[in-house]
């Protein structure tokens, strides 16, 4: 079972690529055949199999064959991980910006003060 760390690592490195970007907005509209996935793409069935394979390990993406054809679909509940993730990462951020507009905030206040005096 891989942890979440290493679930997010490999999701992000199955989203730096346009042509898995691409194949998982697709699969966002609903389940599609590596036929109908490759179709936009300008590279072989092969490659296109081979960056559905990385798209699978990181758990963005699920197929299944069922005679002759391989359907694909996105599972996603695997995009929790990340934004739990971004969630933390806003939220720590937030209360940063919220605590420096304070300290401004105060300095402001100081000067004031200091001017009318």
């Amino acid at each position: 079972m891989l942890h979440h760390s290493d679930q997010l690592d490999l999701m992000y490195q199955a989203l730096a690529d346009a042509s898995r970007r691409a194949m998982v907005e697709r699969l966002a509209l609903g389940p599609a055949s590596v036929s109908e996935l490759a179709e936009p793409l300008d590279m072989s069935l092969s490659a296109v199999v081979q960056h559905l394979q990385v798209l699978e390990a990181s758990g963005l993406v699920h197929s299944e064959k069922v005679g002759r054809v391989r359907t694909c679909r996105i599972e996603p509940q695997a995009l929790d991980i990340a934004e739990r993730w971004i969630s933390q990462r806003r939220a720590i951020w937030e209360r940063r910006f919220d605590r420096l507009g304070q300290i401004l905030a105060n300095q402001a206040n100081e000067q004031d003060k200091e001017s009318k005096s």
